[in-house]
């Protein structure tokens, strides 16, 4: 190879072999009229640089072509200059720290992506003069940059091609990075439902395992130097994992929706004689006072606090019907719920542990405020601590609604609070129901907690609210 650009930069005699692409070159030379109004030579530069291997232009060659620049005043692409370089070879080769040869290897390649030529003296040597007061070359034997400047044009249409299929390749890397996101994001959920219990699968075992293997094998580094077309084919794959994950998941939400639905436990759970009692999923929003605590028609939840209008013993038969009650529950149900303590949780202490955030799901209508409104509140808020729907319904058959509710409260707060904050909400969520079953869960202590802790501004803002309602 290089002993053909030796025969190309000169012949056996000295003399450079003229060729259709030389001789075309140095009537460019003389035909020269200067440069473009508001274009000067390091605009031509820059686009050189900017457009590179794209023209033909390795990063050496543009490195001597911006050496070569340099050596040029505004005055030589004006009309009648001509920008020649005629430092010596040997200086040259000393500058960019190469060898002659090589020198002349990247001037031949310069001329072949048409961005220099020669003005060659009859033994090759390179000398010029300048006029010291003009500074116009009076005469000059070197490489010729005049080239260069024909080259804006099509060097401008490269640049536009080049920038559509940049912005191509960072568009098929950005779908690439979404893709991404959504494939791992199913599998993490996947991955922590198959953790917690045997109720919340996602995914089965053997599918998770085949799918997370299918995702480590296109989960690959993206660098600059993938074409377009093996980025394209690496979006491709990603779209058709998603797809299938995408499905799997729709038929999970399917089939958890058609379960939690026909839950003969929930039914029980239901009211039959209040209007005012609303199932897990209702979607009617009622609008009632939400800071109302005075005693309910419903037996579901009541108020604990003894009203000082009316005698104590009667305040006190009261009380006894403030505590939590279940209704129609098998006896083992019975004794799970009896076991965390859900009898002992008034609705004035559920009122006071609820953030603001809970408490603005809570409806707004004139009427006392019952449990089945913390139900409703609690399954609006499940969608933003990242709680599953089969999660919520699998809490409902180990806890009863209430349950359920209380749970989210309390996860509610473990999400907000600023020390120790759980940031997956989901699954402390399920873990608590996991320790109902065992026994583990004490949630009148967990309440009882959260009302001792330093929590006074929330505390005075619902007494406040209360004892104003009541007066």
């Amino acid at each position: 190879m290089q002993s053909d650009i030796s025969h190309q930069i000169q012949s056996p005699g000295g003399g450079r072999i003229a060729s259709p692409k030389l001789r075309h070159s140095l009537e460019q030379c003389e035909e020269f009229d200067g440069l473009e109004k508001n274009v000067n030579r390091y605009d031509l530069l820059l686009l050189v640089k900017r457009v590179g291997k794209a023209a033909g232009f390795t990063p050496r060659m543009i490195a001597l072509l911006d050496y070569y620049m340099s050596f040029t005043r505004d005055i030589d692409w004006e009309e009648g200059g001509r920008p020649i370089v005629y430092q010596s070879l040997a200086k040259t080769a000393l500058d960019m720290g190469v060898s002659e040869r090589q020198i002349q290897i990247l001037e031949n390649q310069l001329f072949e992506v048409g961005a220099l030529t020669w003005h060659d003296s009859g033994n090759h040597r390179r000398f010029g003069h300048r006029c010291e007061e003009t500074g116009q070359i009076l005469f000059a034997y070197g490489a010729e940059l005049t080239p260069l400047a024909y080259l804006k044009e099509a060097l401008e249409n490269k640049l536009q091609e080049k920038q559509l299929y940049d912005k191509a390749w960072m568009e098929t890397k950005r779908q690439i990075s979404y893709y991404r996101r959504q494939i791992r994001s199913i599998l993490l959920e996947a991955e922590m439902g198959a953790g917690e219990s045997d109720e919340v699968f996602m995914l089965e075992e053997a599918d998770l395992i085949e799918f997370n293997g299918r995702y480590e094998k296109i989960a690959v580094s993206i660098r600059t130097y993938m074409d377009l077309i093996a980025l394209r084919e690496l979006l491709d794959k990603h779209k058709e994992l998603h797809a299938v994950l995408s499905e799997k998941v729709a038929e999970h939400d399917q089939k958890a929706s058609r379960d939690v639905n026909n839950d003969k436990l929930l039914d029980k759970d239901s009211s039959k004689d209040e209007s005012n009692d609303v199932h897990y999923k209702y979607t009617n929003k009622k609008q009632l006072n939400k800071l109302s605590t005075r005693r309910s028609s419903s037996n579901f939840l009541q108020e604990g606090v003894a009203d000082p209008s009316k005698p104590q013993s009667k305040a006190g038969e009261e009380g006894k019907g403030s505590k939590i009650e279940r209704k129609e529950e098998s006896s083992q149900g019975n004794s799970t719920i009896l076991s965390t303590g859900l009898q002992h949780v008034t609705l004035k202490q559920l009122l006071n542990i609820s953030s603001d955030r809970l408490k603005s799901q809570l409806p707004m209508e004139p009427r006392p405020m019952n449990a089945n409104d913390f139900v409703e509140a609690s399954y609006g808020l499940i969608k933003m601590l990242g709680i599953s729907q089969n999660s919520w319904g699998h809490a409902c058959l180990t806890l009863g609604r209430i349950g359920a509710a209380v749970c989210v409260i309390l996860t509610d707060q473990a999400n907000l609070r600023e020390e120790n904050r759980v940031r997956k909400p989901g699954a402390y969520f399920n873990a608590m129901v996991n320790r109902a079953k065992t026994g583990d869960l004490k949630l009148h202590k967990s309440v009882m907690g959260h009302l001792k802790r330093d929590l006074p501004l929330d505390a005075s803002n619902s007494n406040e609210q209360l004892h104003s309602k009541k007066g």
